[in-house]
């Protein structure tokens, strides 16, 4: 956590005033300004300390928070805060939120919350916060809303690697690489998370939006029962240290690091665990979708890469200068393996891509009709011959494929983890009426994970 020590050094937060401001100080009469809303959610974060700063870049493009001497604001019961910040709209800007002595935080962990040397907290009742606890989130100031999650908190620590500093590339590129590692949707961390405490008189959520509730709450689930961890703080340090040093979280995890594989099961877990609290079908539905998406996600995670080299067990992404997700490994020079998807019964014709390759692959011929099931798509693909910087790729060094897709080109939410570098084709049945758009990653023996292919579709 040293970055996020090191740019919290100069915040001048003044702690000791218990005096809620909504504007920042010393602001001229006739001055611009633009407001910032969001909401500090792990669970629900009441009187949290939270400040923000414009970004602007220095001589040498290096983009770093421009410093005010401003009281923070508070955080109010529900989480939510605004801010008003000098100049016009326009730009990006880091919101950092601190806890001190009178900062709560509402247990969103079913059945309870344990805490170092104190009793343990009921789900859905506050608990007090230590003063090592911090939350940043960054955003457009068009947008005018930045939330701060620990997963928007990995984000800026990962983004701070980056020889740019929290340029609005970066940020941008890191919230897509944090929403990959989790299996979230795209844009998912820039959803307000709801208060799993209180589902049954919210108005309607998402399911996208619960998937970054329960992920987080998850963060301070690894508390309970583990001698290991005394607070969320620790597990929070932890992570955002490993993302800090390395760009990665652990996959499989050893006795000093979280693993990300903790952390996802975790969430399916509570995400099973909350639907017994709710009285709503429709929230129970998406509480349940929710838990097959971590349950996908370990079972992707852990299938695949549960024979290779645990020392290459971890995963991050960067982005590439076409802004398509690539994931990386140490050690691999930021190569990545390409892949080609077809959907053998679409009228769409054929989807292929193979990472920097302009050649398109041979396709498999398509499966008769009348084999394939009406609420079913036949894939094939083949597989890669080189990686996506020109390098060969050999079958030895290819541990499988995942298949993902969903009922939205932007929203492939759903997956499948094929653990065999030999399979070139998958039967993806049960689908509802409607279109179903599908594309396919290749996963290399050292964790590597290509960009998606083209996505195609099919009309059930």
């Amino acid at each position: 956590m040293l970055p996020a020590v090191v740019l919290l050094s100069g915040c001048g937060l003044d702690t000791t005033s218990g005096e809620s401001t909504t504007a920042a100080q010393s602001q001229g009469a006739n001055e611009p300004t633009v407001e910032i809303a969001g909401a500090a959610m792990k669970g629900v974060i009441q009187q949290g300390l939270v400040t923000a700063h414009r970004l602007i870049s220095d001589k040498d493009g290096i983009y770093v928070p421009q410093r005010q001497a401003a009281k923070p604001v508070l955080t109010a019961d529900d989480g939510s805060y605004t801010w008003q910040l000098r100049g016009k709209a326009d730009g990006w800007a880091l919101v950092e939120l601190q806890a001190n002595d009178n900062t709560r935080m509402i247990c969103d962990v079913v059945p309870k919350c344990d805490q170092k040397d104190a009793e343990p907290v009921a789900f859905g009742q506050p608990m007090a916060l230590d003063r090592d606890f911090i939350l940043r989130g960054a955003g457009d100031l068009r947008m005018e809303t930045v939330n701060l999650t620990p997963l928007t908190h990995l984000a800026v620590t990962l983004a701070e690697r980056s020889v740019n500093g929290l340029s609005p590339e970066d940020l941008s590129g890191s919230y897509q690489t944090v929403e990959g590692w989790f299996g979230l949707s795209a844009g998912s961390l820039r959803l307000t998370p709801p208060d799993l405490t209180r589902l049954d008189g919210a108005d309607d959520v998402s399911a996208d939006a619960l998937h970054v509730a329960i992920t987080n709450a998850a963060f301070l689930a690894l508390v309970n029962n583990n001698p290991k961890w005394g607070t969320i703080s620790d597990v929070l340090n932890n992570i955002a240290s490993q993302v800090g040093e390395t760009g990665q979280i652990s996959l499989t995890g050893d006795d000093t690091n979280v693993a990300l594989t903790d952390l996802i099961a975790a969430a399916a877990i509570q995400a099973s665990e909350l639907q017994a609290t709710v009285d709503s079908s429709i929230f129970s539905e998406r509480l349940k979708e929710v838990e097959d998406r971590n349950v996908q996600r370990f079972e992707t995670l852990a299938g695949v890469y549960g024979d290779s080299d645990t020392n290459n067990d971890t995963t991050a992404d960067t982005t590439n200068e076409n802004n398509d997700t690539t994931e990386n490994a140490t050690g691999t020079d930021g190569d990545s393996t390409g892949d080609t998807v077809v959907d053998s019964d679409t009228d769409s014709g054929t989807g292929t891509e193979t990472g920097n390759e302009t050649s398109e692959p041979p396709v498999t011929e398509p499966t008769p009709e009348a084999t394939i099931p009406a609420d079913a798509a036949l894939l094939s693909w083949t597989a890669p011959l080189t990686r996506e910087n020109g390098d060969s790729l050999a079958m030895g060094e290819i541990a499988g494929f995942e298949v993902v897709y969903g009922t939205s080109a932007e929203t492939l939410d759903q997956s499948l983890a094929i653990g065999d570098a030999s399979v070139d084709e998958l039967l993806v049945d049960e689908l509802t009426q409607g279109t179903w758009y599908f594309a396919i990653r290749t996963l290399d023996t050292d964790g590597n994970r290509s960009r998606l292919s083209e996505v195609v579709h099919k009309q059930i």
